[in-house]
């Protein structure tokens, strides 16, 4: 675990002021005091007055990501395991990413899966299935399902066009069963195979189709409960592997967008349009990472907004309706509980897992 006089002493370096503060959040010793970040703000129906994020476990590496509510109850999320930073107790023996399980019943959490294989976004699937993409930095590049009742684990997809992927990121999952994941770079020393970013489309017979090629560095992905619309945040930081920006360097950011495509009955993907673009905007910022919907087809969106991050409650049209503050903390995930706790939002952000209730009901697949 790296601290703070790393920083002091110039171990560390970063080429853009989001690199740096996700290496800050490493860095940081606890998680900051939740009741300290600004009061929510926006629509009281979706963020009721008195609503506030709570501090739930603060245990994790480097960077918690990807938390789904399980058909067990619990609540799952990652652990992303920076191989510079992350080791065993002697400084020796890499890590190589956690997956944690959170027990809303008595505030507990432990490991359910070590090593992870660099596990990133997570969903479970109709059937309770862990569906998880492994990214790279010693992870293993591709989908993989889980059977919760067995524990045991199948590839779904481990190559594309014979090629290994660049670092599995995001997950969802269509009521036809089909999964939509995308597939960036943003750390890891493994070559890189494929011809760009992208994200693609497992059908149920196991056939895998590139879906999205102009989505810029794709990095969330998201189906609307109506099936009509597939969401894409392209957050491109200009860099394969951050861990290796030596001093002084700097990276050239690309787009940092909200994009929408319509979703055809076969799964394929059109009219691609912007509907956030916060590049564009007169104080630019880094883009978003995960995202999920609710019950009615609004938009939870984890923004890494260096100067506003939170959670952007948003229509289907990219308009903001309500707004979480983080503090100076930078979010990566969030995900709806499920049942009587369907209105409870997690949310990773840093080493961290935090929990709010809200005033909408998330979305499940039926």
């Amino acid at each position: 675990m790296i601290t703070k006089q790393l920083f002091k002493h110039g171990a560390l370096r970063c080429g853009t002021a989001a690199l740096c503060a996700l290496l800050a959040m490493s860095a940081a010793v606890h998680a900051a005091d939740p009741s300290t970040f600004p009061a929510p703000t926006g629509d009281a129906s979706f963020v009721p007055a008195g609503a506030r994020l709570e501090l739930i476990f603060d245990g994790g590496c480097a960077l918690t990501e990807g938390v789904a509510a399980g058909h067990d109850g619990m609540i799952y999320f990652s652990d992303i395991t920076f191989t510079k930073f992350c080791k065993d107790p002697s400084g020796k023996y890499l890590q190589a990413g956690n997956i944690w399980k959170y027990n809303p019943k008595n505030g507990e959490t432990s490991i359910f899966r070590s090593p992870s294989g660099m596990s990133n976004g997570i969903k479970f699937d109709r059937e309770g299935n862990m569906i998880a993409a492994l990214g790279a930095d010693y992870g293993g590049r591709m989908l993989v399902k889980t059977d919760m009742k067995t524990g045991k684990t199948y590839i779904l997809s481990g190559l594309y066009n014979g090629r290994p992927y660049n670092a599995l990121n995001d997950i969802t999952i269509d009521e036809k069963g089909r999964i939509y994941f995308s597939d960036p770079r943003y750390l890891g020393h493994e070559p890189i195979y494929q011809d760009g970013y992208a994200v693609y489309r497992l059908d149920t017979d196991g056939t895998v189709t590139r879906v999205a090629t102009d989505c810029g560095k794709c990095n969330g992905v998201l189906i609307s409960p109506d099936q009509k619309t597939l969401y894409i945040i392209g957050n491109d930081n200009g860099w394969f592997e951050f861990q290796n920006l030596k001093e002084g360097e700097k990276t050239l950011q690309g787009h940092h967008q909200l994009q929408a495509y319509d979703v055809a009955a076969d799964g394929s993907l059109s009219n691609r349009r912007v509907l956030i673009d916060y590049t564009a905007r007169d104080k630019p910022c880094s883009g978003p990472d995960g995202m999920v919907a609710d019950a009615e087809g609004n938009i939870w969106l984890a923004s890494r907004c260096e100067y506003r991050p939170g959670i952007q409650v948003l229509n289907a049209q990219g308009k903001e309706l309500a707004y979480i503050s983080t503090g100076t903390e930078l979010p990566t995930n969030v995900g709806f509980g499920r049942g009587a706790d369907s209105n409870l939002l997690y949310l990773t952000s840093g080493k961290s897992l935090y929990k709010i209730r809200v005033g909408k009901k998330g979305y499940q697949l039926p």
